[in-house]
């Protein structure tokens, strides 16, 4: 069913897209009537919708992954550094989810550590909603980030990097066996925001399964039942994607390398001073507008990855 749903949803984006272009086709001629200029600005406006449409179009079909349909789990973990990388992850956070918001997907907030004096030591994030894995697994990798310090009172230029890890949501019909026993699970006292629960029950959970060590946590639902099922979703996908890398013999498939979270590991890097430039390490793509990538506005760079890899992709074929 959920196939099927897919399917006639891309069919339904295809005509509604068909209809658009037909309508600004007969459209035009009225341009050349008497009064035709009061439906310029109609005109223009109907058109720009079009061509993100059809951008977004030509996006998906990129995306011929087995989880590229799916939810993401998007982890940001700031490198060495203190403050300034942590203050970095929280930049690089916001801009996901102004990117999030700019499409329509739905966020559910794991978990968040805030930084001692400002920034974040760690946030994962649900985002949900169709393609969502097949377009962030793009953003995977290490960002770097050169500016001068806020945090420096000589106005010194520092550099500052963080992780960004990205795993599909699994569906509910890929069977993912994690054993109980295998299953280590601790309770504690939410931190942050998030109501009078925070500091009177041991809400949050931490859950390590200890064959491979992988750590999961949540502590942004109101319940320990509810943290405890969240904690569980996001170790399914973490263990898929084990699995999955275990069978393809590489580490660095679905989430990206996550090790290294410094200097020449970059996947992508935003100058601040002395200049104002973005630059995509895999691809080239370079973007002067930083204030607008910084604000979501990464469909560039999503679509210039997902072109390159796509064409390497045939090559190896």
């Amino acid at each position: 069913m959920k196939t099927k749903a897919r399917l006639e949803s891309s069919v339904g984006r295809f005509d509604e897209l068909e209809n658009g272009i037909a309508y600004i086709e007969s459209s035009i001629g009225i341009l050349d009537e008497e009064g035709g200029e009061v439906f310029l600005k109609e005109l223009r406006s109907d058109l720009g919708r079009l061509r993100l449409g059809i951008d977004d179009l030509e996006l998906r079909n990129l995306l011929s992954g087995e989880l590229d349909q799916n939810s993401a789990i998007l982890t940001i973990h700031p490198g060495a550094g203190g403050t300034e990388s942590q203050d970095w992850a929280q930049m690089l956070l916001r801009m996901y989810l102004r990117w999030a918001e700019l499409h329509g997907y739905e966020i559910q907030t794991v978990d968040l550590q805030p930084g001692d004096e400002a920034g974040i030591k760690g946030a994962t994030i649900i985002f949900k909603g169709e393609y969502a894995y097949g377009y962030l697994s793009a953003e995977a990798g290490v960002h770097r980030l050169v500016r001068i310090s806020p945090f420096d009172a000589n106005k010194r230029r520092h550099t500052s990097f963080a992780a960004v890890i990205v795993y599909p949501e699994i569906d509910e019909d890929i069977n993912i066996e994690v054993r109980e026993e295998d299953l280590k699970i601790d309770t504690y006292r939410a931190s942050g925001a998030g109501g009078q629960h925070v500091n009177k029950t041991s809400s949050a959970v931490r859950i390590t399964h200890m064959p491979t060590g992988v750590i999961v946590a949540c502590q942004n639902e109101r319940s320990q039942h509810k943290n405890k099922a969240v904690c569980m979703k996001v170790l399914k996908a973490r263990l898929y994607d084990l699995e999955q890398k275990a069978k393809d013999k590489r580490m660095d498939d679905l989430a990206g390398d996550k090790k290294g979270i410094a200097w020449g590991s970059q996947i992508r890097s935003y100058v601040l001073q002395p200049y104002r430039l973005v630059k995509d390490h895999r691809t080239g793509l370079e973007i002067g507008d930083v204030d607008s990538v910084i604000n979501g506005n990464i469909d560039r760079f999503i679509k210039e990855y997902l072109m390159v890899k796509t064409t390497k992709q045939m090559e190896a074929s």
